[in-house]
């Protein structure tokens, strides 16, 4: 039964298809969770580059929160999160200059290059135990740099914390998002400013590094004026993958795997792991809440699935889709979900066949068939994944832990749990939305502490079997 007066909490939850305001609170021993407003995302061609339209954004951010005035559920707090490295120039009187380029602009490519002739991929991972990948802040503002584009802007926000200062006016960069930069240093969470000098950057250049749970500000008058009400903004675990991850079941013996456009397969630790093992297998340590870190491997997810399915003149559904897969479980080939071809291509479906092709493999003949390849390339890569996380953690898994809206994928998720041969728990789905308005209830004590927030999670996927 629902509370009579419950305190709310808004998670905005961005992602690269699209976002959610989902409204939170407490009933008992579970979290209830409300979608309130979801709108589409895309990046977009402009000028010659691939960005993202953050007045669009913005006008989504607020048509939410209004919305939230419109059902009569106003949120005592608000936390933004976001994917990783892509980030905002702006200007001294916080305006801002040029376009946020999406992460899967190919600017990056000369530019890690050329940052990689200075400053070896072995020794970036050395100092931030991140994986040097293309898409990473580090390159982004290499390729800025070569453009003449960081003399625009004098100072740098990551995304989620830009659409923060657009709606308090504070300007901060929190941990979690931070660390997906390439840029902090693996042992101090602090910039590392021997990477910075390539870049002819000072750390004054960044706004102050805040940690999960720091209250930023209220609204600013224009948005209270906008959206009806004043509420309390807080950097919440900004970075999508870090909110999904205290929303899950992670510990000691269950990793975790969040699946979406991304899947994020990995465990927390108390230290980055820098083992050149680990670099050369395509693991990262990013930041997590109370400074953890999320040990973990980006593999390319159901990205290769959208794009397949948007390839088409009618959409099927996702179940539709596990199904006609399912249909075709005799087909053999497999490709391999991380080649560089399958980021960005101008056809997945035929980047796909060109991969087999490439490889010596039979090329699908069919949509099934198609689609049964990558769901069957994914489960691959994640039971190769799993054990090398075991290797390098010397931990062994009994479970993983798959959250978001990839934990809903039977197909998927059957294919895992045979090739890793691990016992799979599946949810929460809403994992991001639930981790977002988890710290902003530990900041505000309405969870008390770990042994709480367990208890928490494991009701909160129970009801929704």
């Amino acid at each position: 039964m629902t509370q009579m007066n419950p305190t709310y909490y808004l998670a905005i939850d961005i992602g690269a298809s699209g976002g959610r305001h989902l409204l939170a609170w407490r009933e008992g021993t579970r979290i209830a969770m409300e979608e309130v407003f979801r709108f589409s995302n895309h990046a977009i061609p402009r000028q010659g580059r691939i960005v993202w339209d953050t007045r669009f954004l913005f006008d989504q951010i607020l048509e939410g929160l209004k919305r939230c005035a419109e059902i009569g559920k106003i949120p005592s707090g608000i936390g933004i999160d976001t994917f990783g490295v892509d980030y905002a120039l702006l200007d001294g009187e916080g305006r801002l200059q040029g376009e946020v380029t999406a992460y899967r602009d190919p600017r990056t490519v000369p530019a890690k290059a050329a940052f990689a002739r200075i400053i070896s991929e072995a020794e970036q991972y050395q100092r931030t135990g991140i994986q040097p990948q293309v898409f990473n802040t580090i390159y982004q503002l290499m390729a800025e740099k070569g453009e003449g584009g960081l003399d625009r802007g004098e100072r740098i926000l990551f995304l989620p914390c830009y659409l923060t200062f657009l709606l308090t006016g504070v300007a901060a960069n929190e941990y979690t998002i931070a660390s997906t930069s390439g840029l902090l240093e693996a042992g101090t969470r602090t910039w590392d400013t021997a990477l910075l000098d390539v870049l002819g950057l000072k750390p004054e250049r960044f706004p102050p590094l805040v940690m999960p749970g720091t209250r930023i500000g209220t609204l600013m008058r224009e948005v209270r004026e906008a959206v009806g009400f004043d509420a309390m903004v807080f950097a919440t675990s900004a970075h999508d993958t870090a909110s999904a991850v205290l929303g899950s079941l992670v510990d000691p013996e269950t990793a975790y795997l969040s699946s979406g456009t991304w899947s994020l397969l990995g465990t927390l630790t108390d230290r980055p792991i820098l083992d050149e093992r680990a670099r050369k297998w395509g693991f990262t340590n990013e930041g997590n809440y109370q400074g953890k870190i999320r040990f973990l491997k980006n593999i390319m997810g159901l990205w290769m699935i959208q794009e397949i399915r948007s390839e088409q003149d009618s959409l099927l559904s996702y179940p539709d889709i596990s199904g006609m897969a399912s249909s075709h479980a005799d087909f053999s080939g497999i490709v391999d979900v991380n080649d560089p071809s399958f980021l960005a291509p101008k056809s997945m479906s035929q980047a796909v066949k060109d991969f087999l092709l490439l490889t010596g493999q039979k090329v699908p003949v069919c949509l099934g068939e198609m689609y049964y390849c990558v769901f069957h390339s994914l489960a691959v890569e994640y039971a190769k994944t799993l054990s090398q996380l075991e290797t390098l953690t010397g931990r062994t898994f009994q479970a993983v832990n798959i959250v978001g809206g990839g934990s809903k994928n039977r197909l998927l998720n059957e294919l895992t749990g045979s090739l890793t041969g691990k016992k799979i728990l599946t949810g929460p789905t809403e994992a991001t939305a639930l981790g977002n308005v988890i710290v902003q209830m530990l900041a505000t004590g309405e969870i008390s502490d770990f042994a709480e927030l367990r208890t928490l999670v494991e009701e909160t996927i129970r009801s929704e079997k």
